[in-house]
């Protein structure tokens, strides 16, 4: 069963950051968001998740990095956001975007507007709900991990967004599209389990 280590999750926080020897403004809040993960998951299927550091991976790994790389401003839409990966861990490291996470299942729309609500997230909202049902063009950026295969899910991002795409890659190809061009392709392993990952973000043409 999934449980909260014994040491607590910043030191796995930091190791999964890559900041061991920085403060992390958000880690608390994120330690407190994995304490909830950890929590409901007893009562419903959360997360494939099945140890703390496979946790900590799935929840901060692809959003360290595209956080990293991305300015704390504009809009984001999450579509699939499950447990909250990667939008709403974004939403605490990005406090100044405003995020909209997608999500159709009951209980996991549930678990997000809890989130949402006791950690104060007041730049993120929740839309219960498939992303075809979404207007088109209406966020400036569009993430996800693992709702659609790639190609699909660069089409479906495209449609949403109005300036860029992250497509989050395991061992595929990076998709091709005539309407985006790819300005920033980012390799690494996820800081504790070091699977390897790939963000690669689209500049959608106008």
């Amino acid at each position: 069963m999934l449980e909260r280590p014994s040491g607590g999750w910043e030191p796995l926080i930091a190791r999964a950051a890559g900041a061991q020897n920085a403060p992390l403004p958000w880690s608390e809040t994120a330690a407190r968001y994995l304490d909830e993960v950890v929590e409901w998951n007893r009562r419903t299927d959360l997360t494939a998740a099945r140890t703390a550091e496979e946790l900590v991976d799935l929840t901060i790994g692809d959003a360290n990095v595209i956080a990293a790389a991305s300015t704390d401003e504009g809009s984001w839409v999450d579509v699939g956001s499950g447990a909250g990966a990667p939008g709403l861990v974004l939403a605490m490291m990005l406090p100044g975007v405003r995020m909209t996470l997608v999500e159709p299942r009951d209980r996991r729309v549930a678990f997000l507007r809890s989130a949402i609500g006791k950690f104060g997230l007041s730049n993120t909202i929740v839309e219960r709900g498939r992303s075809d049902r979404l207007p088109a063009r209406t966020w400036d950026t569009a993430v996800s991990r693992a709702t659609l295969p790639p190609p699909d899910w660069l089409r479906e991002g495209a449609r949403l967004a109005k300036s860029r795409v992250w497509v989050l890659l395991a061992r595929e190809e990076a998709p091709e599209s005539e309407g985006a061009e790819i300005d920033a392709d980012l390799r690494y392993e996820l800081g504790l389990t070091r699977v390897p990952r790939r963000a690669v973000r689209y500049a959608l043409r106008k």
